[in-house]
C-alpha cells in the first residue's frame, strides 16, 4: 500500500441485514485485507445475538477490529471511535494490507471520510445528569423532540430511543451556543476512499431482517439479555437500550409478551433502516452501488482492483 500518493481505503456500507458481513469478509480475503468496523453495537462484549456480530469462524483468515473492546457499560464518544479507527487503518496500511472499513453507522463512516473535526467538548456532568432527570420526566421522544427543535440536522441522525447521544447533543449545544450539527467541522479525508454500497430490494431486505430475529431468538437472545442483567448491567444503559435488547428487557420484565416484543424488535429495525438511508443515501455520487446477487463479491473485488491500478503513485 505504500507506493500510492494517499494511501486507499475500501468503505463497504449499506443497512442492516443487507449482507455487509459475508460480503466483506470474502472480499478482504481476495485482496489482502483487514475488516475495520463501523458498526456502534460491535464494540460491546457480551452483546453478540442482538447485534448479528460476526462469528469466529466467519472472521476466520480475516483479521478484524474494532469488536468487542469494551464493555456494556463504557461510553465510546464519536471522537474515540475516530482516533481509534485512524489508528487501526494506519497500522493495516504499515502491514501492507488493505483496510475495509464495514458498517451500518453513518456517523462513524463519515467521521472517517469526511474528515470530521470533533469538538473535544469537556463533559458536563451536571448538566448531563439535569438533561438525564428532564428525559425522566417527559420520556426520551420528548427529549427528543426538545433536540429536534433546537438543532434539526443533529437529531434526524439520532435515534429518539438513544437518549445518551440526545443528551450529547443537547448537552453540546447549551455549554457552547452553538448547533452540535455545525460543531462537526470536516476536513479533506486522510485516505482515497473506495465507498461501495450494499442494496437490496426493499422486500428482500425486510424478510431477511424477519429471518434474521427469528434466528436470534431461536439462538437464545432472551437468555443473553438476562445473562447481561444478572452481571449486573443496569437496564437503563444506553447499550441496553439498543434494537433487540430494549425489548427484549420489556418482556423479561413481563411489562410485554415475547409476541409483542418480536413485533417490536421487527417494527424498530424497519425503522432504523430507513434512518440508516438519511446517512446513506441513493443520489449521493460518492457511493458507487451493487446490488446484492449471487456474483456481487467477483463484481466488487474487479471494481476495487480496476480502481486501485487507477490510483495515482
Amino acid at each position: 500500500m505504500s507506493n500510492y500518493t494517499k494511501q486507499p481505503l475500501i468503505i463497504i456500507l449499506g443497512p442492516t441485514a443487507v449482507g455487509k458481513t459475508s460480503i466483506s469478509i470474502e472480499l478482504a480475503k481476495g485482496l489482502n485485507g483487514e475488516i475495520v468496523s463501523a458498526d456502534s453495537r460491535l464494540l460491546y462484549r457480551g452483546m453478540d445475538i442482538g447485534t448479528a456480530k460476526p462469528i469466529v469462524g466467519e472472521m476466520k483468515n480475516v483479521p478484524h477490529h474494532l469488536i468487542d473492546v469494551a464493555d456494556p457499560d463504557e461510553v465510546w464518544s464519536l471522537a474515540l471511535y475516530q482516533q481509534k479507527a485512524y489508528e487501526l487503518i494506519d497500522a493495516i496500511h504499515d502491514r501492507d494490507r488493505l483496510p475495509f472499513l464495514v458498517g451500518g453507522t453513518g456517523q462513524y463512516i463519515r467521521a472517517i471520510i469526511e474528515g470530521w473535526h470533533i469538538p473535544q467538548q469537556k463533559p458536563d456532568y451536571d448538566l448531563r445528569q439535569a438533561l438525564n432527570q428532564w428525559g425522566e420526566l417527559i420520556g426520551a421522544q420528548g427529549l427528543y423532540e426538545r433536540l429536534e427543535r433546537l438543532d434539526p440536522d443533529a437529531a434526524k441522525n439520532i435515534d429518539y430511543r438513544n437518549v445518551r447521544r440526545t443528551v450529547r447533543a443537547l448537552e453540546v449545544i447549551l455549554k457552547t451556543g452553538s448547533r452540535f450539527s455545525d460543531l462537526r467541522q470536516k476536513q479533506e479525508c486522510r485516505y482515497e476512499p473506495l465507498i461501495i454500497g450494499i442494496i437490496r430490494p426493499r422486500d428482500e431486505l425486510f424478510s431477511r431482517i424477519d429471518q434474521r430475529i427469528e434466528e436470534m431468538l431461536d439462538q437464545g437472545l432472551d437468555e443473553e439479555v438476562q445473562g447481561l442483567l444478572d452481571a449486573g448491567y443496569s437496564a437503563d444503559l444506553s447499550t441496553m437500550s439498543a434494537i433487540g435488547y430494549g425489548e427484549m428487557i420489556r418482556y423479561l420484565q413481563s411489562k410485554i409478551t415475547l409476541e409483542e416484543a418480536v413485533d417490536l424488535i421487527k417494527r424498530n429495525t424497519r425503522v432504523f433502516v430507513r434512518r440508516q438511508a438519511n446517512w446513506f443515501k441513493p443520489d449521493d455520487p460518492r457511493i458507487n452501488w451493487f446490488t446484492a446477487a449471487e456474483s456481487i463479491v467477483n463484481e466488487i473485488e474487479t471494481f476495487i482492483r480496476r480502481w486501485l491500478d487507477d490510483l495515482p503513485k
